[in-house]
């Protein structure tokens, strides 16, 4: 039987399949055999890990096919094109993926790789593209979402991999939505320090994980109240406080056409602004 090689990198792409789905396909596999080939590059399994664990467990014969890529990056991006068009993902698996392949085009410098009758046709990675495009422009149009989205996308996806090297549970945890933690903070994760990534991973991995909730106005106005807070931040919160208590009038006087009332109060706060900067 030919020597198969397992990349950890490569695995770690592939979601955890829980207990029940694995055993379905488990006793498919038993009774009809492994239908569908393990895909190979270079000798390394990309594609059928849950299928090779099993074949190897039972002893049960397995077919296997070659593909070729130009790099590792173009191997990455080929597994997360899989992975999004074949499984029902949530949100944070599709924020994680898109991340990624975010990620690897920039890695690759955009080159595409050439076809091969394996290429994953969904999303079009291998189709070819204006050079004037950026990565994330590109990737937007492939995703349907923003350019701004895929950038905050890869932000998040380095959270979590660098969760993942202090802990593979707390990562598995995120990805099968055992924990919530919000996008803002795996974006802040991604350039803090790496005892605080280690110390957020432990915590997920020990089921005691709670994500920072923002205070409550009552705690935001007691604060405001003390003396220990500087004159110029009462005066800014009594700014922002106006401009909020106008927003509803001045939302109607945009909608009747009246824009030129609404600039003239974004002015007035606009000094105020200014005036308070300046006197800092």
């Amino acid at each position: 039987m030919r020597e198969i090689i397992i990349d950890e990198e490569f695995r770690a792409l592939l979601p955890v399949l829980d207990g029940e789905t694995f055993a379905t396909l488990e006793e498919s596999i038993l009774r009809h055999g492994c239908r569908d080939p393990l895909v190979l590059w270079n000798g390394i399994l990309i594609d059928g890990y849950n299928r090779f664990s099993i074949c190897s467990h039972h002893n049960i014969p397995f077919e296997t096919v070659d593909m070729e890529f130009d790099s590792r990056e173009d191997v990455l991006i080929w597994i997360i094109s899989n992975q999004i068009s074949r499984r029902n993902l949530s949100p944070m698996q599709l924020s994680y993926y898109r991340g990624l392949h975010y990620k690897a085009d920039k890695t690759r410098g955009g080159n595409i790789s050439g076809k091969n009758q394996y290429s994953n046709e969904v999303g079009g990675q291998n189709d070819p593209q204006p050079k004037s495009q950026t990565t994330a422009g590109r990737l937007s149009e492939q995703y349907k979402v923003s350019s701004k989205t895929i950038k905050r996308d890869a932000k998040q996806a380095s959270a979590i991999d660098a969760i993942g090297e202090a802990s593979p549970v707390a990562k598995r945890k995120i990805l099968a939505g055992e924990v919530q933690i919000g996008k803002r903070r795996l974006e802040a994760l991604a350039s803090a320090s790496k005892e605080e990534v280690e110390a957020v991973a432990a915590e997920i991995e020990d089921g005691i994980y709670e994500g920072r909730t923002p205070r409550s106005s009552a705690a935001v106005e007691a604060d405001i109240a003390s003396d220990s807070i500087l004159p110029e931040i009462r005066q800014l919160n009594a700014i922002i406080s106006d401009f909020a208590s106008s927003f509803n009038s001045m939302f109607r006087s945009l909608s009747t056409g009246g824009s030129a009332e609404v600039k003239s109060v974004l002015r007035s706060y606009i000094d105020q602004l200014e005036d308070l900067y300046k006197n800092m």
